[in-house]
């Protein structure tokens, strides 16, 4: 893979207290989409890990090398790295982001929360895999990026220019796996949902909300789209998310 990033696409990490939170962003975006509500809560004194996922970041070339089994595994192991040195945990993901801190809370009990913001955390089904399917048999390789579904004019998601298939249909088998598994969330969790979202539907959370089996509260974002961390929501996104992690956090 490349090493050459792009510009606001690198990692943050911030040292703090012995709380930490893992911020997890999107399948074809970058942690810039996070970094404003990281930054906010590691001003909020928390020790903050937000990793670029394989593949991202970089070029459409690189992330076409990586699959679910990458990305779920990085974030795994950036939880693990950060349960070592802190007392507690939460997770907190953007659309995908949000698929992996399911896949997380689903596989480490001791996840202290969970904020769940557009998440996609299960398959749109099997007709769409089966599609998917098709067209990479057929030799298409790419499809429309999927990036920058913001209302908030003048405002653009360094993400890439296209969307690779193969990477979708991965992500598609992952979360079909998530979803399956839902019911071994046990830590309590915040799901923020716009309401109009051109990337993932509305019945993702759904299924958080009707079958997590912690405590679920969910809020709609009334004036975004599906990159809320930094849409018309983003202040009400980083307030919700710091209310409820001083909660779990203590």
């Amino acid at each position: 893979m490349t090493m050459d990033i792009m510009p606001g696409c690198e990692a943050f990490s911030s040292a703090g207290g012995a709380a930490g939170v893992l911020v997890l962003h999107g399948f074809t975006g970058s942690p810039a989409s996070m970094r404003s509500l990281a930054e906010r809560v590691a001003t909020a004194g928390y020790t903050v890990e937000l990793p670029r996922l394989p593949g991202h970041g970089t070029t459409l070339e690189d992330m076409m090398t990586t699959t679910w089994a990458d990305w779920s595994g990085a974030a795994l192991d950036a939880y693990d790295a950060l349960a070592q040195k802190c007392d507690q945990v939460a997770v907190v993901g953007l659309s995908m982001g949000g698929g992996l801190v399911a896949f997380v809370a689903e596989r480490r009990a001791s996840v202290a929360g969970c904020v769940f913001i557009n998440p996609l955390v299960q398959s749109p089904g099997a007709d769409h895999e089966e599609a998917l399917v098709q067209f990479i048999d057929a030799g298409v390789e790419t499809s429309d990026s999927i990036g920058s579904d913001i209302k908030k004019p003048g405002v653009v998601e360094p993400s890439y220019g296209a969307t690779p298939l193969r990477g979708v249909l991965s992500l598609f088998e992952g979360v079909r796996d998530v979803g399956d598994n839902l019911a071994k969330i046990v830590a309590p969790s915040l799901v923020l949902s716009s309401r109009e979202d051109h990337v993932v539907t509305s019945d993702n959370g759904d299924a958080l909300v009707a079958r997590s089996s912690g405590p679920v509260e969910r809020i709609w974002l009334e004036d975004s789209y599906h990159v809320a961390t930094i849409d018309n929501d983003q202040e009400l996104v980083e307030t919700l998310t710091l209310d409820f992690l001083a909660k779990v956090l203590g």
